[in-house]
């Protein structure tokens, strides 16, 4: 189990470090864009993001990850002034999250957390955070690159370059190591 936790914060790294790739790509008009009345721009995922961090994993094993101070509906409106506030908006909640995930041992993976009162063990809490968090910076990634367009600096394998990547990691020494070491 050791492996489950360090593993998890590098998962969590790695999205939080493809959001930040597109964040930086991206001016601040850019990340306002919404291309449908109903749809959502990457500023308001990004605020959304945030408030569901903060309400999850303040107090992580002792309260209720949906805090009673969370206004949901709210991280739907956009309200940032700058890019810079924006920045600060998402680096807050990745903070929160690094910080009640790295104290974590292997005797708080069996221990139970409620979300809205529903049971999770921390290995469940922490598998439905990762992947919330991972739709929606997927969602960044794709507006981003939809904004950019033949501007977008991509953020992994580029198109037709899967054989040079390919032929680069192969002339390497076979190894344990975790995918984002790499990045």
């Amino acid at each position: 189990m050791k492996s489950y936790l360090s593993s998890s914060i590098k998962q969590f790294q790695y999205y939080k470090n493809l959001g930040d790739k597109t964040i930086l790509q991206l001016s601040f008009e850019e990340l306002k864009k919404e291309f449908d009345k109903d749809s959502n721009s990457i500023a308001i995922i990004v605020k959304h993001l945030a408030g569901n961090m903060l309400s999850r994993w303040t107090n992580f094993l002792i309260e209720d990850g949906e805090k009673e101070w969370r206004h949901r509906n709210q991280e739907f409106i956009n309200t940032f002034s700058s890019k810079e506030e924006l920045i600060k908006t998402w680096n807050t909640g990745w903070t929160c999250l690094f910080e009640a995930i790295r104290p974590l041992i292997d005797d708080d993976l069996d221990k139970i957390i409620y979300i809205r009162n529903q049971g999770h063990t921390v290995t469940e809490a922490i598998n439905r955070q990762m992947m919330h968090y991972a739709y929606h910076v997927g969602q960044i990634v794709f507006l981003g690159k939809l904004i950019k367009g033949s501007n977008w600096q991509s953020l992994s394998i580029p198109k037709n370059k899967s054989e040079d990547y390919n032929k680069d990691k192969f002339q390497k020494v076979k190894s344990r190591r975790h995918f984002t070491e790499d990045l």
